[in-house]
């Protein structure tokens, strides 16, 4: 078995960080990434600065960023001008972000749960005529801080309308970290029963109470071969407080080297760039596999 590791430390990672990066680190920790094995990176977001000032430099970074071949650097676009702006630099890959809730859509995306297709219609179809692949994640598909849990049902509704406008891949995310094992069961079930396979989804798990790697590996034994991590187990959510890092990619491939999974990353080289990224943000890598091996060296 394989596993194919999306990493978002560059992008989903950094935005939630108090400190703000130099545009060459950011393309140094890109070039290290790669360096480790990784083949899908995801660079940084056309959001708007003012919303995330963190990836501000998202042009800037695009323009001479170190690209390896066989890897893919896709980009967070939100809207139709963020499009603008990832066709303008030849980008080839990118991503959309809807809510499975209300109250999310309209905090994140000031739009309506409803709205929000209104939205990513013309994005998605204008990437796709573009010869774009457009991934789409959705949030919130465990538990919402302000309207509790989320029915497996209405994700998948959400879900379902993502991916027939022409969307690739279905990313879910627990975006505030509350999902379990059981949770997981619940929802791909419901994927199941409405014609969604495995091969259309892939997982995004946070690890607020300590359950991200328990839910990656009852997806993994229910066929999901896409896993979205963060390198160091860095970031969270801007919008939603009580998210806090994401599941860490050492973390997980420590968990997949143990199960013979293959992944192509060496995890003593995240582990160095881990470190490495820890010391320029002041704190220590909540990674349990970067402390461990930290004490190693």
């Amino acid at each position: 078995m394989r596993v194919t590791i999306y990493e978002v430390g560059p992008r989903d990672g950094l935005q939630n960080e108090s400190v703000t990066l130099p545009v060459e680190v950011k393309r140094e920790f890109i070039r290290r990434l790669a360096e480790a094995g990784l083949t899908t990176i995801e660079a940084t977001s056309f959001v708007h600065p003012k919303w995330v000032p963190q990836l501000a430099d998202a042009a800037e970074l695009l323009a001479d960023m170190p690209r390896e071949p066989g890897v893919r650097y896709p980009v967070l676009v939100p809207n139709e001008r963020g499009l603008d702006r990832a066709l303008e630099h030849g980008v080839t890959d990118i991503a959309i972000f809807g809510s499975a809730t209300e109250s999310f859509a309209q905090r994140n995306l000031n739009r309506t749960l409803e709205s929000q297709f209104e939205m990513f219609a013309p994005v998605v179809e204008r990437a796709l005529a573009g010869g774009m692949r457009v991934r789409a994640y959705v949030s919130m598909c465990f538990g919402d801080p302000w309207e509790g849990p989320v029915a497996p049902e209405q994700v998948v509704r959400v879900g379902r309308r993502l991916l027939d406008l022409g969307c690739y891949q279905l990313s879910l995310g627990d975006t505030i970290g509350v999902g379990t094992p059981g949770h997981v069961d619940a929802l791909l079930d419901a994927f199941e029963v409405a014609g969604v396979g495995p091969d259309r989804l892939a997982v995004h798990f946070h690890d607020t109470y300590g359950q991200a790697l328990a839910n990656t590996l009852a997806a993994l034994r229910r066929g999901i071969t896409v896993v979205d991590a963060s390198t160091g187990g860095i970031g969270g959510c801007p919008y939603a407080k009580s998210a806090t890092g994401n599941l860490a990619t050492e973390d997980l491939v420590w968990m997949l080297d143990g199960l013979g999974v293959e992944t192509g990353v060496d995890v003593r080289s995240l582990v160095a760039t881990s470190r490495w990224l820890a010391d320029l943000l002041g704190r220590p890598s909540p990674s349990r596999v970067v402390q461990a091996l930290s004490k190693e060296a």
